[in-house]
């Protein structure tokens, strides 16, 4: 069974910045689109940013200028890089992706297990 690996979350100072990554946990044939989520206590997920396999990103509006997501297809892995996080940036952030995993297969989606981040002083 595949699962996404994510990693990089933490805790940071008001300002700082973290880089999430995520893979799948073997080998698989390619990832279409990929995106991040984030559940803070109490609320629901919600969107963070997408990236389609070209390269093409959506970003929430709460995090337009200080995220980027980013990929690369070659490694079959995604990143968030968040930059002046903000006290309220605080949430358990999870990786989507769609994954075919042979050439011959359908594309299923599979969700991480989630990685906290904390912004606080």
């Amino acid at each position: 069974q595949v699962q996404l690996v994510e990693s990089g979350g933490g805790l940071v100072q008001p300002g700082g910045s973290l880089t999430l990554s995520c893979a799948p946990s073997e080998s698989i044939f390619s990832i279409n689109d990929m995106g991040w989520y984030r559940q803070a206590p109490g609320q629901q997920r919600e969107l963070v940013a997408t990236i389609t396999r070209r390269g093409s990103a959506v970003y929430a509006d709460s995090v337009k200028g200080r995220f980027t997501v980013s990929r690369e297809n070659g490694k079959n892995t995604g990143y968030l890089q968040m930059n002046s996080l903000k006290p309220e940036d605080t949430a358990v952030y999870y990786c989507n992706a769609k994954i075919q995993r042979a050439a011959w297969s359908g594309i299923r989606e599979y969700w991480g297990q989630g990685t906290q981040v904390t912004v606080s002083s």
